[in-house]
């Protein structure tokens, strides 16, 4: 391969051996179903009662669910996906210049996971930003398209205010004080992952991101409307969730599993690929600050199940996590009492 991203306007008619799982790791499209019954929650509904208790029935079933009348824009949605697209679709060597693999760096164009260690890559380049506090970070964004910086922070902020709402929802679902997630997760930081998935020719071999969970706290994902891609894990099997005009995937991360005692489960899921088309999908997280101590609320470890993980702070919690392949075994596991 020529160029270090994939989004270089070349269509591979096979896919470069550098990208084909071993048969045991494959995706096996043919087996995998729809998921017919995710959660689908309008927050625009006026029984707070009502909304809480559907989050968590989704958040102990399924780890995921999507939310509809959440406050953020149809104009901010629309034009962040433009400019995603505008963003993917500029020269080559405009986006070259905003190209690294260090994972520690705060804005950067990169590709797969983590480029240096992986054995396997992942069919998607992908422009990741931190977003929190705005006015420390928009600087460096991209100036290339123009109204990249203006779109992305309009966006940013309207998903943040989102996130704290769904905390709270979640928090009280727990049982527990509604600022309670907040206060823990202290100061929080933002972070985005613009994902593009170009066409690819043999979408059976390869992951635009093979199954892992998120670790930070809460995930707020838009999808392209026009191609499915996100898969979850239910029940031992694979489901596909197929966007929904409007909406947002919101998925539960490993902190709020910590957080839960394991009440609430951070899903596993993962991005396949199209022959035909590219996807483009824009994933939100909101994360812990780094010296969070995240631990069970001690309201959840009594009634005798005790606490299910120590205490770690976030900085040593996404150490770990980045320091290990993303389809290994869950990172949780190494933090469990």
């Amino acid at each position: 391969m020529d160029t270090k991203v994939l989004s270089s306007g070349i269509r591979y008619s096979n896919l470069p051996e550098s990208y084909v799982r071993p048969e045991s790791e494959r995706p096996r499209l043919s087996e995998v179903s729809q998921c017919d019954n995710v959660p689908v929650i309008d927050l625009g509904c006026d029984d707070r009662s009502h909304i809480v208790q559907q989050v968590a029935l989704a958040c102990i079933n399924y780890g995921f669910f999507q939310v509809i009348n959440h406050g953020v824009s149809k104009e901010a949605v629309e034009r962040m996906l433009q400019v995603a697209h505008d963003f993917f679709g500029l020269p080559v060597e405009e986006k070259m210049k905003l190209y690294s693999d260090d994972p520690s760096k705060t804005m950067r164009l990169s590709t797969s996971f983590n480029v240096k260690k992986e054995k396997v890559h992942n069919w998607r380049d992908y422009l990741r930003l931190h977003c929190y506090p705005l006015h420390k970070y928009v600087p460096e964004w991209p100036s290339n398209p123009p109204s990249f910086k203006q779109i992305v922070s309009d966006y940013c902020v309207q998903v943040r205010e989102l996130g704290y709402r769904l905390q709270e929802l979640i928090s009280e679902s727990l049982g527990l004080e509604k600022d309670y997630i907040k206060k823990v997760l202290g100061e929080q930081g933002q972070h985005m992952a613009v994902n593009y998935y170009p066409p690819c020719p043999e979408p059976e071999l390869t992951y635009g991101l093979p199954g892992h969970t998120d670790p930070n706290a809460l995930t707020i994902l838009l999808q392209d409307l026009q191609v499915a891609g996100l898969q979850v894990l239910k029940d031992g099997k694979w489901l596909a969730v197929n966007p929904q005009p409007n909406a947002f995937v919101i998925n539960i991360g490993d902190q709020l599993q910590a957080l839960s005692n394991g009440t609430y489960k951070s899903v596993w899921h993962r991005a396949i690929v199209n022959t035909d088309k590219p996807r483009m999908s824009v994933a939100s997280f909101l994360c812990p600050y780094d010296h969070a101590l995240i631990s069970p609320a001690k309201p959840l470890t009594q009634h005798g199940c005790g606490a299910v993980y120590r205490d770690f702070t976030y900085a040593e919690y996404y150490s770990k996590f980045w320091g290990r392949n993303l389809d290994q075994e869950h990172c949780l596991e190494l933090f469990k009492n």
